[in-house]
């Protein structure tokens, strides 16, 4: 009869087979999809939403062919004829009718276009820096710099943005760039009360504490974990300022404080198209109707944009 020593195991209880089996036996744990962010559940709600996604559509057509056409095909909007002044829609080689220059109306109005959406567009983003940048400080650092900050934004909000706008252009004078920094100026106390609400409403969140607690810089803390939950009200506040800033622009160059002549401009033909009401209504229903669409669209985009970003609405895309 064989002997066993202490301490060995006998053939019949070798533990290999066991093991075997059980390495056999195990199965891959199954993959848990992640969970979307609030970015990407807000395109996919904003997808589902046909009036927005038209509008965005839209908006981003006008923008190219504003941008694009005069980059591939060499237009000149200043190019004068004084025998075809007054031109009619549907004239020959005139689609839109000429001014009373005999400039052409359609290059007129691609031109204005891009002076129009780019210059709104600086204005929005000098708004969002500089007021996002002040509410950021002032909601994170609190104390006095809050205090003395919004003491600011309160002597701005004292001014309409148009008045404020208007003693902005009397001071450094007329033109285009002169006129999108006063537009944007004039933008910044919306922007900074936004985002001070909401560093408020953040700052004191556990994930924040748990970062001051483990010694993360305060700057890090303010860029990094509190800027990125701030940018879904400042990317709503961004598209209306669009608007607005369109049409603010439009409304100070048709009083002569914007771009001047012979720029193409859509409130600055507006402004030259009144001598002609009477015998060429085209002059001013085009731009008009041009600034009154753009405008619209923006305005219902930036509608489509804030109910994507709204947590509180649930979709079938969520």
């Amino acid at each position: 009869m064989a002997s066993s020593t202490p301490g060995s195991v006998p053939p019949s209880l070798s533990r290999e087979p066991i093991v075997s089996s059980l390495q056999g036996a195990k199965r891959p744990m199954p993959r848990i999809p992640s969970s979307p962010g609030p970015y990407a559940r807000a395109w996919r709600r904003l997808q589902h939403d046909r009036t927005g996604m038209a509008m965005l559509v839209f908006v981003v057509a006008v923008a190219l062919v504003v941008i694009l056409v005069p980059a591939v095909i060499t237009i000149d909007p200043y190019k004068q004829d004084l025998r075809a002044s007054l031109l009619p829609p549907g004239s020959q080689g005139h689609l839109l009718g000429t001014d009373h220059f005999g400039r052409d109306l359609v290059l007129r109005m691609i031109d204005g276009g891009r002076a129009s959406l780019s210059l709104g567009l600086i204005a929005v983003t000098i708004a969002v820096t500089v007021g996002g940048l002040v509410g950021l400080v002032a909601g994170y650092r609190g104390g006095a710099a809050d205090r003395v900050l919004m003491r600011l934004i309160d002597v701005e909000l004292a001014f309409p943005g148009i008045l404020l706008a208007l003693v902005i252009v009397t001071i450094l004078g007329s033109g285009s760039e002169k006129l999108t920094v006063a537009v944007g100026i004039g933008g910044i106390p919306r922007f900074a009360r936004i985002v001070r609400g909401t560093v408020l409403a953040t700052k004191h969140e556990l994930y924040i504490e748990a970062a001051r607690a483990v010694g993360v810089p305060g700057i890090r803390i303010a860029f990094v974990h509190v800027l990125p939950q701030v940018l879904g009200p400042v990317l709503t506040i961004a598209t209306f300022g669009m608007a607005t800033a369109i049409l603010a622009i439009a409304a100070l160059s048709f009083l002569g404080l914007g771009a001047q002549p012979p720029a193409a401009e859509w409130g600055l033909m507006l402004s030259d198209a009144r001598k002609y009401l009477r015998i060429a209504w085209w002059l001013a229903v085009v731009p008009g109707l041009a600034i009154s669409i753009v405008v619209l669209a923006v305005n219902l985009l930036g509608d489509a944009v804030r109910d994507a970003l709204d947590p509180r609405l649930s979709s079938g895309a969520d």
